[in-house]
C-alpha cells in the first residue's frame, strides 16, 4: 500500500507535528510505503501572528498542484485537518487527521473580561509587568476561517480520524459532520518513554509541562492563568515547569513571581522523559480549556507523575477519579485533591503506579495497527504487518 502524506512544511514547530512524524515512521515500520509530501513553495512565509497565520494555513496547499500528477498514483491521501483539500475533488480516497479543532478552541477560549476575577486579575499582572501587550487579540476571524475550512474538508474526505472523543463530539456538534464517517483513532507516544522501569518514589512537587505559544490568546487556552493560581497555593511546595513558548519574558517572570519554581524552557523533546522520569509521585497539572488530545498528560502519566486535569482532550477518557488522577472543574477543586494527595503517601504510591500502567494503550505500535486497518478498510487493499507482541 502506498500513502501520500501531506504536511504543512518540512520542519517540526508543534506537538501536531511530532505526532505526525511517529506516525509516518511507524507506518513504515508496518510495511505501508508512505511519500512525506511539502508544500515546494510558500505563499505567505510562516508566522507567529494569528491574523497572519490563519491566511497562510489556509492559502498553503495551492502549492501542491505542481506534484499532483505523481500524488494521484498513490493509493490513498491522508493529511491533518484541512491539508489534503487540493486533492478532494479528485478520484482518489483522501483521510483528514483532527488532532484538535479550531471551532473547539474558539468556544472553549473566553474572552479576558469574561474570566473570574481572580484570574482575570493574573492577566493584569501579566500586562502589568510587560509580560504581555494586550488582554485579547484584535480578531478570531482567522481561526474562524481555518474552522470554515476544516469543517469543508472533513464533510468531503472519505473518513475522519478524531484523536479523542471530544474531537469527534467537536466535528459532529460544529462541522456537522456524520459520526459514523468518524473513526476515534488515539495519539500515541514515542517508544523511548516506555525504555525505563518505573522509578521509586519521589518527593512531590507540582509540574506542568506543555506549549504555551506565543499570544495571550493561546495562554488562555492554555489556562495559564489557572496554572499560575494554583502554583500561588502551594508556596512552600517545590515546582517544575517544562514550558514550550517564544515569548522571553514568561519564564523569569514565573521565576520571580512564584515560589519554589525552577524553569526548563524550550528543552528538546527527547530530553525530557529523564528529567521526569525522576518525579515519580509528583503532580502534573492540565489547565487548559481546550485541549484535542494533550500528549503532555500521556508521556507525564507514562513516567509515574499522577494527573489533575480539567475534562479536556483524552483526559476524560483516561483518568479514573481516585485511582490514577483526578479530573476537576475549578482551581478550587484543584487545590483539594493536591492537598489530599500530598498528605497520604500510600495513596500517593498506588496512583502514580495506575497512571503509569494506564498509558501502555498509547504505544506507537497500537496507533500504526488501527491505522492500517482503517486504510484496508478504505482501499480493499491487505497491508502485510509484522506482528509485534507489547
Amino acid at each position: 500500500m502506498k500513502i501520500a502524506y501531506i504536511h504543512d512544511e518540512n520542519k517540526i514547530r508543534t506537538g501536531a507535528d511530532h505526532i505526525t512524524e511517529l506516525i509516518v515512521k511507524k507506518l513504515r515500520e508496518h510495511n505501508v510505503y508512505v511519500k512525506n509530501v511539502y508544500p515546494k513553495t510558500r505563499l505567505i512565509e510562516y508566522s507567529y501572528n494569528i491574523r497572519l497565520k490563519g491566511v497562510s494555513n489556509i492559502l498553503f496547499f495551492y502549492s501542491l498542484l505542481e506534484q499532483k500528477d505523481e500524488i494521484l498514483k498513490y493509493d490513498l491521501i491522508q493529511g491533518t485537518t484541512f491539508t489534503p483539500i487540493t486533492f478532494l475533488s479528485f478520484d482518489i480516497p483522501v483521510v483528514t487527521y483532527f488532532g484538535s479543532t479550531s471551532d473547539g478552541i474558539l468556544y472553549a477560549t473566553p474572552k479576558t473580561n469574561k474570566l473570574k476575577k481572580k484570574l482575570r486579575d493574573v492577566l493584569y499582572k501579566l500586562r502589568e509587568d510587560k509580560v504581555i501587550s494586550k488582554l485579547d487579540i484584535k480578531s478570531v476571524k482567522p481561526l474562524v476561517d481555518i474552522s470554515d475550512i476544516q469543517n469543508f474538508a472533513a464533510s468531503k474526505s472519505t473518513r475522519v480520524i478524531a484523536a479523542s472523543k471530544i474531537v469527534k463530539r467537536d466535528l459532529v456538534k460544529y462541522g456537522k459532520i456524520h459520526p459514523n464517517k468518524i473513526a476515534v483513532i488515539h495519539n500515541a507516544i514515542e517508544d523511548y518513554w516506555f525504555e525505563k522501569p518505573i522509578a521509586k518514589l519521589s518527593k512531590p512537587k507540582l509540574i506542568f509541562l506543555g506549549r504555551i505559544a506565543l499570544d495571550v490568546f493561546t495562554w488562555k487556552t492554555k489556562g495559564l492563568d489557572r496554572l499560575i493560581k494554583i502554583y500561588q497555593a502551594f508556596p512552600n511546595l517545590p515546582k517544575l515547569s517544562m514550558i514550550m513558548t517564544r515569548n522571553k519574558k514568561i519564564g523569569p517572570w514565573l521565576n520571580k513571581k512564584i515560589a519554589k519554581h525552577a524553569l526548563h524552557l524550550n528543552i528538546l523533546k527527547k530530553e525530557i522523559p529523564s528529567i521526569l522520569h525522576k518525579e515519580r509521585g509528583s503532580i502534573v497539572l492540565l489547565t487548559s480549556r481546550y485541549e484535542g488530545f494533550s500528549l503532555s498528560l500521556i508521556e507525564a502519566m507514562s513516567q509515574g507523575l499522577i494527573p489533575i486535569s480539567y475534562p479536556v482532550g483524552i483526559a476524560p477518557e483516561i483518568i479514573v477519579n481516585g485511582k490514577n488522577g483526578y479530573l476537576i472543574n475549578s482551581t478550587k477543586e484543584a487545590k483539594k485533591r493536591i492537598r489530599q494527595i500530598l498528605k497520604n503517601n500510600k495513596l500517593r504510591e498506588e496512583m502514580s503506579y495506575e497512571a503509569h500502567k494506564s498509558t501502555k494503550k498509547f504505544r506507537a505500535d497500537i496507533l500504526a495497527r488501527k491505522l492500517v486497518s482503517l486504510y484496508e478498510n478504505i482501499t480493499g487493499k491487505k497491508v502485510n504487518t509484522p506482528i509485534k507482541i507489547v
